[in-house]
């Protein structure tokens, strides 16, 4: 059996210097690295509770001077927050509901009903993923403005939103490569119980695919959460806007510190669910990883 090489020798660390030497250097690393990602928001969230001269004096503070958060509370009201962070959730929910439903059926379809021109109506699906997003904008626009045989708009409809959200070649083939690694034994066994094929995917698939399912789910909040050209170009009310667009719309005649904290209260829910779900996360990104 070959040994496992490492950047340092077990006989180096076995040494008392070659130990302090190993644990100074990866603290130092661990904390660069922790202070790289979190000053950024430490920034944000102490700048919300600075004067707006203080935010804008130079050079600036590390710390506030009179910690204030006056900036969060005019936000929440001045910005009108609570209605956008509830149109935000609408439409995230709504794309979140389609997409796991028509995905996984999709998903499940090509990897177990295996239909007659399956591989070929997955490579044109994933052909899709060569196509730049911004090539699509003008065609999705013209489609959910005058919808195709219904000849209706769906236009400041929370609809435009969710019905273009479902077509995510990335989520269903990433749903249909987990699919197509469940145990076949597992599945003969249901299908001799007499389990028909709907029964055995929500008995038998759905539960077993919980880490994939809960990273498709992150990153389709993630994904509408985010989103600021498509929802600015279909919801032309503002009472209807999320929160991505409402900060950019609102943002003309409102001070630097009400800004900061707007944009801290917008992060904190996709955050929270990062931090919640984090180990449903991390699982389902090496659930392919090996087959059975």
């Amino acid at each position: 059996m070959s040994a496992t090489r490492t950047l340092v020798s077990p006989s180096a660390l076995a040494r008392p210097r070659g130990r302090a030497v190993y644990w100074t250097v990866f603290t130092t690393v661990v904390v660069l690295f922790v202070l790289a990602f979190l000053f950024p928001v430490y920034w944000m969230v102490t700048g919300a509770m600075k004067s707006p001269d203080e935010v804008a004096k130079t050079p600036p503070g590390l710390v506030p001077e009179h910690w204030s958060l006056s900036g969060y509370t005019d936000a929440w009201d001045l910005m009108e927050l609570p209605q956008h962070l509830w149109n935000t959730v609408v439409q995230a929910a709504g794309a979140w509901a389609f997409q796991l439903v028509f995905c996984t059926a999709a998903a499940y379809a090509l990897s177990r009903l295996r239909p007659a021109f399956g591989k070929v109506i997955l490579g044109g699906i994933l052909a899709t993923l060569m196509v730049p997003a911004q090539a699509l904008v003008v065609p999705k626009y013209l489609t959910v403005a005058d919808l195709p045989l219904l000849h209706t708009s769906l236009l400041n409809d929370p609809l435009a939103i969710w019905l273009p959200a479902v077509a995510n070649a990335f989520n269903l083939y990433l749903l249909k490569r987990f699919f197509d690694q469940l145990p076949r034994d597992v599945l003969e066994a249901a299908e001799i119980d007499g389990a028909g094929k709907l029964r055995t995917l929500w008995s038998i698939v759905l539960p077993m695919s919980r880490p994939v399912l809960g990273v498709v789910s992150i990153f389709a909040l993630v994904a509408v959460w985010q989103d600021f050209l498509w929802p600015l170009m279909v919801f032309s009310d503002t009472a209807k806007q999320p929160v991505s667009v409402a900060l950019v719309q609102l943002s003309q005649n409102i001070q630097l510190t009400v800004l900061l904290a707007a944009m801290v209260i917008a992060s904190i829910p996709m955050v929270a669910l990062f931090l919640v779900f984090q180990r449903h996360i991390i699982a389902g990104i090496g659930a392919g990883a090996t087959k059975g």
